[in-house]
């Protein structure tokens, strides 16, 4: 929020998502208390600087935006039965301070009658506290759009006749997972941005974070809860090192580890091992392992690629998939050699779904300049960079492509 501290702001993102809970279960209307909310937030950030910040933050942001509904209320033809709505609820101290509904709101905000894009784009706008505007930048597509897009998931929620409680328990398990993955659909598009001039967007990792944070708060024995956050922090943590002057990508095995956030990494490994022994194993904590081994090497030499490989073999079998396929073989190049990890691509990039994508290209250029075959890797690393939409990741697989070119000169 312009204009606001630091701490300011991230007492209001943190408070958005619990102000917003407790309207929608006292009112039942999504988009309503979501508009109130944000005018709540909006006169927070212009009065707490100047103001100071109320002995009960999240009390006075109830009451703000319980003012505007009521006002709202006063016009609309059932002005007499809303109001006395109003007047029957409790006060924003009643329950306000020691009661929290986020977990609640998440579940609404990817309820299975949206799609999943429009579970990110509401989960960011309604529980992170983005404006759409940022949203809407993060994903490289106009502010309206968007804003429509936010709009026809708040709608269909409401046409859904989603209720403000918590799924069923014959539900739980498979609406948790929605709930992860797209907190791992956040995550991932800002570390590795799918489009665009940056590689990664800050924003969007923090919120991820953010949110994963508050998810494992609310439910600290639930195992892929605990692993999806060790996932995030053990990747989370090579951030400083992933990018070099204006921008470039930095690949892991050339990263400068001295600039890796250790308090992260000490965070994220402690995490994981203590839930790989408390809880039954589950595909976020696969690959916050993988993550950990990786984070644990001294260097990129020194990485323990058998382990990796195992770890690997293990996710195939709890989330198959062609990106953790892709993953798969570059691992068992990692152990068995490059021709090894050629001839398992040839069978991984049959999925239809890896069609055109350019990690193919990629993988299959750095095995390739591995086995000395440095025209074919050229001509992949080429064929890579013209099929991804990331900028500086179109620079550096041109710029491997021009080195696998020099080395065949040589």
């Amino acid at each position: 929020m312009t204009g606001v501290d630091a701490v300011t702001d991230r007492l209001l993102r943190e408070l958005a998502p619990q102000v917003l809970a407790v309207l929608v279960r006292r009112w039942g209307r999504f988009d309503a208390c979501e508009d109130a909310v944000q005018e709540a937030l909006l006169a927070a950030a212009l009065q707490w600087p100047v103001e100071g910040v109320p002995a009960s933050p999240k009390a006075w942001l109830v009451t703000v935006a319980t003012r505007r509904l009521a006002d709202e209320a006063r016009s609309d033809q059932a002005r007499e039965r809303r109001e006395e709505r109003v007047a029957a609820m409790p006060g924003p101290g009643d329950d306000v301070e020691h009661h929290d509904d986020t977990l609640t709101l998440l579940f609404l905000c990817c309820h299975p009658s949206i799609s999943p894009s429009s579970q990110v784009a509401l989960t960011l706008r309604a529980v992170g506290g983005l404006t759409t505007g940022q949203i809407a930048r993060a994903f490289l597509v106009p502010e309206a759009t968007m804003g429509q897009r936010i709009s026809r998931a708040k709608q269909s929620v409401r046409a859904a006749g989603a209720r403000f409680e918590p799924p069923p328990a014959a539900e739980w398990e498979a609406r948790l997972a929605v709930v992860l993955h797209v907190l791992y659909l956040i995550f991932n598009e800002g570390y590795a941005a799918s489009a665009g001039e940056g590689l990664l967007d800050v924003e969007l990792t923090t919120e991820a974070i953010r949110l994963t944070r508050r998810l494992h708060t609310l439910l600290p024995g639930d195992g892929e809860v605990s692993g999806l956050l060790a996932l995030m922090l053990l990747t989370d943590a090579r951030r400083p090192a992933r990018t070099g002057p204006g921008g470039t990508l930095v690949p892991l095995a050339e990263q400068d580890r001295s600039r890796w956030n250790r308090a992260l990494i000490a965070e994220g490994t402690d995490l994981i091992t203590e839930t790989l022994r408390s809880a039954s194993l589950g595909p976020y904590q696969v690959q916050a392992a993988i993550a950990a081994v990786h984070d644990e090497a001294p260097s990129a030499d020194q990485t323990d690629w058998r382990q990796i490989l195992v770890l690997y073999a293990t996710l195939k079998r709890f989330w198959p998939g062609p990106m953790v396929s892709l993953n798969h073989a570059v691992a068992v190049a990692m152990v068995e050699g490059p021709v090894t990890g050629l001839d398992l691509l040839a069978e991984v990039e049959r999925d239809p779904r890896l069609k055109g994508h350019h990690r193919v290209e990629a993988v299959r250029a750095h095995l390739l300049d591995m086995a000395g075959d440095h025209d074919g890797a050229r001509s992949a690393y080429a064929k890579a960079a013209r099929q991804t939409a990331n900028q500086p990741e179109r620079r550096y697989l041109e710029h491997k492509a021009r080195q696998a070119d020099r080395r065949m000169d040589r």
